[in-house]
C-alpha cells in the first residue's frame, strides 16, 4: 500500500469525537462505566501523562482514556480511586483492549497501580506486521480512516485538576480512534474476529479508506 505523503495527509479533513463523554468524578459514574465497559467486546485505550521538558524528568501517567461503542470515560488518577475497576478491566480475558503504542502506556501505568494485561491488541504492531511503514495512531488514521486527527493538546497540562474543552476532546477522540481502527484492521482481514493477528497477505491492494 502506498504510503500518504504530508501534504496528502494535510489535505484531510480534520475528525474529532463527535459522542458523549464522560470524565469519572464520582462513585456512582465510576460504578455506571464498569457496568458499560463490561458489557463491551472491545473498547479503544489510551494514557495521557504531563510531559517532561527538563532532562531525566519523569511523570506518572494522570489520564486514563477508554471508548466503548457508545462513549469514551476519562480517568484522571488523582481525582479518587480508580485502581480496582482499571484493573479489572486490563485482566479481563473476555475484553478486547485496543490501542498504540500500549507497551510504553503499560510500563508507565504499573508504576501507578500493578496489573497483567489481558487480551491487549496493540495496532501499531499488527500495522508493521502488514508492511505499514508508518503506525503512528495519526498515520493510521489518514491512511485507513480517510481523516486527520490533531496533535493540538497532546504537551498540554494532564495533570490539571480541571482539564479543559480541548484536552478532553483531544483524549476522548486518541482513544475512540483505537477502537475504529481496530474494527477497521479486521474488516481489511488484519485481524480475526478475536483480535488476534493474521498473515500479512502479499500482493493485494488495500481498497477505499472510507
Amino acid at each position: 500500500m502506498k504510503t500518504m505523503t504530508k501534504e496528502e495527509v494535510t489535505q484531510l479533513a480534520i475528525r474529532k469525537y463527535e459522542g458523549t463523554i464522560r470524565l469519572v468524578a464520582s462513585a456512582q459514574d465510576l460504578e455506571r462505566a464498569i457496568y458499560v465497559i463490561r458489557d463491551e467486546q472491545v473498547v479503544g485505550l489510551d494514557t495521557e501523562t504531563k510531559p517532561a521538558f527538563r532532562k531525566g524528568q519523569f511523570h506518572l501517567p494522570c489520564l486514563v482514556q477508554i471508548a466503548t461503542a457508545s462513549v469514551v470515560y476519562l480517568f484522571q488518577l488523582k481525582r479518587m480511586e480508580f485502581s480496582g475497576a482499571l484493573v479489572e478491566m486490563l485482566e479481563n480475558p473476555a475484553l478486547i483492549k485496543a490501542g498504540i503504542g500500549l507497551a510504553d502506556d503499560f510500563s508507565s501505568l504499573k508504576k501507578v497501580f500493578p496489573f497483567e494485561p489481558q487480551n491487549i491488541v496493540d495496532l501499531s504492531l499488527v500495522a508493521q506486521l502488514q508492511g505499514l511503514k508508518l503506525s503512528g495512531v495519526r498515520n493510521l488514521a489518514a491512511q485507513l480512516l480517510g481523516f486527520r486527527v490533531t496533535k493540538g493538546s497532546s504537551t498540554s497540562n494532564w495533570a490539571s485538576p480541571r482539564l479543559t474543552p480541548k484536552q478532553i476532546a483531544y483524549a476522548a477522540t486518541d482513544a475512540w480512534v483505537c477502537r475504529v481502527l481496530f474494527l477497521r484492521f479486521q474488516q481489511l482481514g488484519f485481524l480475526d474476529p478475536g483480535g488476534r493477528p493474521l498473515p500479512r497477505r502479499t500482493g493485494e491492494r488495500i481498497g477505499d479508506t472510507g
